[in-house]
């Protein structure tokens, strides 16, 4: 039986799922409208929400649609929908990212669980980046195996460091990140994603409650907003003890194109929303990666080549708070008719 075309609530309730996912300094680059059918929500570049110092080649823009595809996925089948994706479905238009097609066969004997093999939908809502200190209990292999397996579901190799590695991907962070504090551009940009009121009165960006602090012992490299508002809205954080040796997995995929970065995308929010599932805290790294020659030497040279998209340090520990979110109103298009 095919799926009538999608209800305005259908697509509302579409749309503030893809809204919900993670981007670079919560900018939100996307956004969606109807297919010319009906059956459907295509996914388009906002460019004008772009960071363009810190993302110089737009991949993170992409990994960014790419997330808010995989949350639009999920949500379909809360829908009871099947989907069928399309990645850069037209050259001539290059904001077009994909087209996601609901508009096939009704799904049927479909578990509670949904296609993902739990029901993540719960955790698109519960899903906060936690920029404070873990703990030092290690996540179960059971619980790792079953996120490297999520991320190669989606095409996408997810690596856990083994201690040499972790080593060495704090001393490429903490390289990048004293660049980044040494570039005023590169400062004013970051600066210019910080919102000092906790409700997110812009819809977007870092809210000061949702930054942390820095390491006490300077072994855990967090991005230097964090915790360090302008001096005239007040005294930073004062510094915490963070784990002693942090859990560290890198999303690498073998080429490096907008395909393969809107698959980090998806790669990471399926990984993301089953690690809050399994009541774990996530922090993204994007700090080497937006430096070429120290994003190369993120890789594991015994590993053969590859690229490394991101750094994530995965943890128990505390939430983090909550980011705004634009309005759906703001990110879907629909037809006035």
């Amino acid at each position: 039986m095919t799926q009538s075309a999608l209800t305005p609530a259908d697509l509302r309730l579409l749309a503030a799922a893809g809204g919900a996912a993670p981007s670079l300094h919560n900018s939100q680059p996307w956004r969606f409208r109807p297919t010319p059918d009906g059956g459907g929500v295509e996914v388009l570049a906002d460019p004008d929400r772009s960071v363009p110092l810190a993302d110089a080649s737009g991949a993170a823009l992409h990994i960014a649609a790419g997330a808010a595809l995989f949350n639009l996925r999920v949500a379909a089948a809360r829908l009871g929908r099947e989907t069928a994706v399309r990645l850069l479905p037209d050259p001539a238009d290059p904001r077009l990212l994909a087209v996601l097609d609901l508009s096939g066969p009704a799904a049927g004997g479909a578990t509670a669980d949904g296609p993902f093999g739990r029901d993540l939908y719960p955790a698109i809502a519960e899903r906060h980046s936690s920029r404070l200190p873990f703990t030092n209990r290690d996540v179960p292999e059971a619980v790792v195996a079953e996120l490297i397996a999520a991320a190669r579901d989606e095409g996408v190799a997810l690596a856990v460091l083994e201690e040499a590695g972790v080593r060495r991907v704090l001393e490429v962070t903490a390289e990048a990140e004293d660049r980044i504090a040494h570039d005023p551009a590169r400062q004013a940009e970051t600066r210019s994603w910080l919102r000092p009121d906790e409700g997110g009165a812009a819809g977007d960006g870092l809210p000061y409650a949702a930054l942390g602090p820095q390491d006490h012992d300077a072994r855990v490299p967090m991005r230097e907003f964090a915790g360090r508002p302008p001096h005239h809205e007040g005294p930073p954080q004062p510094s915490q003890r963070f784990e002693a040796l942090p859990q560290l997995c890198t999303l690498a995929t073998a080429g490096d194109g907008p395909a393969d970065w809107l698959r980090t995308g998806q790669a990471l929010e399926r990984v993301w929303l089953l690690a809050t599932v399994h009541g774990l805290r996530l922090t993204v790294w994007h700090q080497a990666v937006e430096w070429p020659d120290l994003r190369w030497r993120l890789r594991d040279p015994a590993e053969g080549p590859g690229h490394v998209q991101l750094v994530l340090r995965v943890g128990y520990g505390p939430p983090g708070a909550a980011t705004p979110r634009r309005p759906v109103e703001d990110v879907l298009d629909l037809p006035t008719a």
